[in-house]
């Protein structure tokens, strides 16, 4: 792919900072900032050899701008797979605008958003999915979201996409041979080969779904619902989670009406606490709505702390309420019972609790068993998330393209087991390799493009 403009655009965030960089790409990149730039060397840019930094400065009508380093790039061995520059200069946002005037009246054009990284995928420097994990690495902002990202820049998750792809589309091509021989009632592609590479096909597309109710959570927080009666002290217990006083904590029943959220990295996994209303019945309209708000942050939930008084509730009482969570919200869904106020009771709550399993004992008040809490919902979310070699999706485009395909793959099985014809079978496999082409750039559209980058910072 050959573009004939260079672009020009900060890579380095806005406002004041120590130094900035300034990214430029394209055919002209060398002549474009030769025309302002005064090497010590006084050599053009282009005679230097590739990677490698020289100083100088920036000048216009033969007025020095800034002091600068300029990084020297040779396409296609670049990032953008093109001729690219990098100044390096001091941060001020006046001298930022003076130099990038200074290279759009030399013949550079502003940089749209995403647009080196969408380069460096149109000239084949990275496929698709890889450019959607440059964003996503940079918009990590803690140790899970990162190592995610950065495991799919490095391409593992792709070449396991056209490992697939290849497999699929090798037998598209035989079935698609016997097409051309249709009057001979010759058969090129093995039905039995091409079953078993539908089963294990339709294994790994289905692992790589599963993966992504971990995969976005890990992304963007793993949602953690408190809930439970009035006065257990739930407010309480997110304050003591966060360390900072975040909600309002009152000795008054129903004093939590509406939904309150704060996060907390706890070993480097982002965890989105949500402070619900208390559940009960109510005649109060305002509370009511609370409630309903809180039954619908527990269904969105990944984990729900069930937080009980151990003062005023007896075991039967947290069975039912448990109970009636899962009827309400979904059997599936983590509940994690948590007994609070223990530092008042009169005995152990193991021993007037006796028959309530896998309880986490806290005094929230008191921050007793708040580390220990912390430690067990990191435990439970690294169990699914302990495999370094393992492909977690996160990307909702891509999972979406999964399930397509694994549905087509499924119609090809349905297909093999009625031995339908050659040409109808070729139709759902084409569908399936089309639909895991989708994911790593190999076939897409300029609107789909359009969208991808679209997210993406100006510079990147």
């Amino acid at each position: 792919m050959i573009h004939d403009t260079t672009i020009a655009a900060p890579a380095t965030g806005g406002g004041l900072s120590a130094i900035a960089v300034i990214r430029v790409s394209g055919p002209d990149a060398f002549t474009i900032v030769d025309k302002c730039f005064k090497g010590k060397s006084r050599k053009k840019l282009s005679d230097h050899a590739a990677n490698t930094i020289h100083f100088g400065e920036i000048v216009a009508r033969d007025t020095s701008i800034d002091e600068v380093l300029v990084s020297v790039f040779k396409g296609p061995k670049s990032f953008t797979g093109e001729d690219t520059l990098e100044i390096s200069c001091h941060g001020s946002v006046y001298i930022q605008q003076q130099i990038l005037t200074v290279l759009y009246a030399s013949g550079a054009v502003p940089a749209k958003p995403g647009e080196f990284t969408q380069r460096a995928f149109l000239n084949g420097k990275m496929d698709l999915s890889q450019a959607e994990a440059v964003a996503d690495l940079i918009a990590s902002e803690n140790k899970a979201s990162h190592e995610l990202a950065f495991k799919q820049l490095r391409g593992g998750y792709s070449d396991q996409i056209k490992q697939l792809r290849e497999q699929l589309m090798n037998f598209a091509a035989l079935i698609e041979l016997e097409l051309d021989f249709s009057g001979e009632d010759v058969e090129f592609a093995d039905r039995s080969m091409l079953k078993a590479l539908v089963d294990h096909t339709l294994i790994v597309i289905n692992k790589l779904r599963e993966s992504f109710a971990l995969g976005n959570a890990l992304k963007n927080g793993i949602a953690v619902t408190i809930a439970g009666r009035p006065n257990a002290g739930k407010s309480t217990l997110l304050n003591a989670l966060l360390n900072e006083e975040r909600a309002i904590v009152s000795h008054l029943p129903g004093t939590t009406r509406d939904t309150v959220e704060d996060t907390l990295v706890i070993d480097g996994i982002c965890f989105r606490f949500i402070d619900t209303a208390g559940l009960r019945d109510t005649k109060d309209e305002i509370e009511t709505i609370g409630i309903e708000r809180s039954y619908a942050k527990i269904k969105e939930a990944e984990i729900v702390l069930y937080l009980f008084d151990t003062l005023e509730m007896f075991q039967s009482e947290v069975e039912n309420d448990i109970e009636l969570l899962k009827d309400k919200t979904g059997s599936t869904k983590l509940i994690i019972p948590v007994g609070n106020k223990t530092d008042q009771l009169h005995k152990t709550p193991q021993e007037q609790f006796k028959e309530l399993n896998d309880v986490s004992w806290i005094s929230a008040k008191e921050n007793k068993g708040i580390e220990e809490l912390k430690e067990r919902l990191h435990k439970y979310v690294n169990i699914g998330f302990t495999s370094k070699d393992e492909t977690i999706v996160t990307n909702a485009r891509h999972a979406d393209a999964l399930g397509r395909a694994a549905s087509n793959l499924v119609t090809v099985k349905q297909g093999l087991t009625s031995q339908i014809t050659s040409d109808f079978l070729a139709i759902d496999i084409r569908a399936a390799i089309y639909a895991l082409s989708e994911i790593t750039g190999q076939v897409t559209s300029d609107d789909l493009l359009a969208v991808i980058f679209g997210k993406f910072c100006i510079g990147k």
